[in-house]
Formats: C-alpha cells, sequence, structure tokens
C-alpha cells in the first residue's frame, strides 16, 4: 500500500497550491486528478483573469499552462487520469483506479479539492444537447450567432456578461430568469437591461429543450403561461454545484452541498480537510481565494504532523 502524510483529490487551483505547499514544507503528498492534466476549471475560462495579481493573464489555459510548469520544475507528486472511488475514514486510506488499476494509498491527513461543476437545468432535451457537444461559450462562439437567436438562462454575472458579449457580436439574445430579481452586479446589470438585442423574460423557466439534430427552440413557462421560442442555441448559465458527494457521508455538508470547514480548512472529521470552491460559497469563490486556502490548510497539517 502508497502511504503518504497528505493525499490531495483534486487537482484545480487549490489543489496544485496544496501541493506546492506540501513541496515546499517537505510533507510526503500524493495529488490526485481525474482529467488527462491538472487545472479544473482553469479549462473552461476564455476571458482575460484580471483579479490575480501579478499580470493580466489572457485566459484561463495561460494560468493553467504556468502552474503546470511550476509543479513540474518544483517536481509536485501529481498523479493525473485517477478517480477515488472510495475512502475509508476510519482507516485513513483510500482506494483510486489508474490506466485499469485499482490502488489503496493510506493518508495522516485528507485534502478535498475537489471543486465545483455547472449547475444543470434537469430537463429533457438538455442531455442530448450536451451529448452532441452544443455548449457553448459567449467569448469563443459569439460570432456563431451573429443575426441568430439564443438563449442566456441565468440572473448572474456570466449570464449577464454572456448576453452582453452576444448581443454586441449581432445576436438576438433571449435571457431567461426565474425571478425577477437577478443577482449580477451593476457592472454587468447596466448595459444588458435596456440593449436593443436582448429581450429578458423573468419569472420565467425552461421547461424543455426541442431539437433532433440541433436546438431548435426551447419550451419555457412564463409567468404561468408555456411558450415556445426559436432558437439555435441556449447557454446555461444558472451557478455551480461543489463536487462534494464523495464525502457526503463521512463530513458535514451545508445545504448548498458545501463541505463545511472552519478558518483553517478542517471539516467535522479533524483528518479531513477542504479547500477551494467545493467548500465556499459560489459568491465568493475564486482564484486568489483558493491559492490562499491551499496555503492555509497545509501549513496547519504542517503543524499537526510535528506534533505527532
Amino acid at each position: 500500500m502508497e502511504k503518504y502524510d497528505v493525499i490531495i483529490i483534486g487537482g484545480g487551483v487549490a489543489g496544485i497550491s496544496a501541493a506546492i505547499w506540501c513541496n515546499r514544507l517537505k510533507l510526503d503528498h500524493l495529488l490526485l486528478e481525474s482529467n488527462h492534466t491538472p487545472g479544473g476549471q482553469l479549462e473552461q475560462i476564455f476571458n482575460q483573469i484580471i483579479d490575480y495579481p501579478g499580470k493580466i493573464i489572457e485566459n484561463g489555459k495561460e494560468l493553467q499552462k504556468n502552474l503546470i510548469e511550476q509543479i513540474d520544475t518544483l517536481k509536485c507528486n501529481i498523479s493525473c487520469n485517477s478517480v477515488v472511488s472510495e475512502i475509508d475514514s476510519t482507516a485513513k486510506t483510500i482506494q483510486y483506479l489508474k490506466d485499469g488499476h485499482r490502488i489503496e494509498a493510506s493518508y495522516q491527513y485528507l485534502i478535498i479539492a475537489s471543486g465545483a461543476k455547472h449547475r444543470t437545468l434537469n430537463v429533457p432535451g438538455e442531455l442530448e444537447m450536451m451529448e452532441r457537444g452544443e455548449v457553448y461559450s459567449a467569448t469563443r462562439h459569439k460570432d456563431k450567432f451573429t443575426n441568430k437567436q439564443v438563449a442566456i438562462v441565468g440572473g448572474g454575472d456570466r449570464a449577464f456578461e454572456g448576453a452582453m458579449l452576444l448581443a454586441n457580436a449581432g445576436a438576438k439574445v433571449v435571457l431567461i430568469h426565474h425571478s425577477a430579481h437577478f443577482r449580477a452586479r451593476n457592472t454587468y446589470k447596466d448595459g444588458v437591461l435596456d440593449h436593443k438585442n436582448i429581450e429578458i423574460l423573468t419569472n420565467t423557466t425552461v421547461r424543455s429543450i426541442q431539437g433532433d439534430s440541433r436546438v431548435e427552440s426551447i419550451e419555457v413557462n412564463h409567468n404561468g403561461m408555456t411558450r415556445s421560442i426559436e432558437v439555435e442555441g441556449i447557454l446555461i448559465r444558472i451557478g455551480n454545484v461543489p463536487n462534494s458527494s464523495l464525502v457526503k457521508n463521512i463530513v458535514k455538508l451545508d445545504k448548498q452541498e458545501n463541505i463545511v470547514v472552519n478558518k483553517l480548512g478542517q471539516t467535522s472529521n479533524p483528518s479531513i480537510f477542504a479547500i477551494g470552491d467545493v467548500c465556499t460559497p459560489a459568491a465568493y469563490c475564486s482564484i486568489s481565494l483558493s491559492v490562499g486556502q491551499g496555503m492555509i490548510t497545509t501549513k496547519y497539517i504542517s503543524e499537526l504532523l510535528l506534533q505527532n
């Protein structure tokens, strides 16, 4: 059996930060990432990253590249294509699958850095749409929808930013939100609410997505009335869901399924910690915070190991 001081589950920014600090503090560590490369949600950021100190970064892939180069240089112990299938918190062991092999490893402390995933509508036609690859970025695909009608679902910053990008590129945007209250910051709302290319439907929910070979229309419930809207595509921007299911029966979760932690990242199980989007309320998730949480938690674990 493999034995480590610290096992980190998740190779996004938070997990990478923890691995870097494990390296600095000389902790025997293993970071497990289910994808073929570390970086987590960075691959899905296509806009400039302007709020991470140091320099303006062109997009998430640029930051991902920098982080991979850094952990390679430091020789952090990272295993990609590794999917954790089981955690035994009593024995302090995990099992993970890599290249068809089941591997067991033990830990003194476990860090959950599994991030979050995009929330879905869970309506008929959505899964089929995704399986066809009709998942769009407003930044990358704005020209695809020029002179076409497209729907955006959501009331936060990402929904409003996407609506503005598409509308400015010549698309006819239908912005759909389930209530009359928007969470988006005024910075985003100011340009959207009066935009001539944007129709806003409040108190509206999507009931289904129609189309066999491509999206052709959506059925919505608007103020209690059902109507069909022809669209060439739909962008779903209704927030994220924490990837906490792996530990839902091991540590305490809140109502939003975030892992509950103290100021040092410790969960209800003293040997298990959580960092990043998996334990942070959605409104406060950021790259900067994830980096800091990785440092705080790893330093505290180092102190605990010295006490032992």
